[in-house]
């Protein structure tokens, strides 16, 4: 999701006229790399 995010932002800084492009590439990272550091689910127990 990061990259996808990564490539729609270049595309939109390369194209002048998609602007809108920007913006989704920056939501794309940012919540790719939420998930990436929040674990869903509880898939980060600890068992002792």
């Amino acid at each position: 999701m990061v990259v996808l995010g990564l490539i729609l932002l270049i595309i939109g800084l390369l194209v002048s006229s998609a602007k809108i492009l920007v913006t989704i590439g920056l939501i794309l990272i940012v919540v790719g790399l939420v998930l990436n550091f929040v674990p869903i689910g509880g898939s980060s127990r600890r068992v002792f």
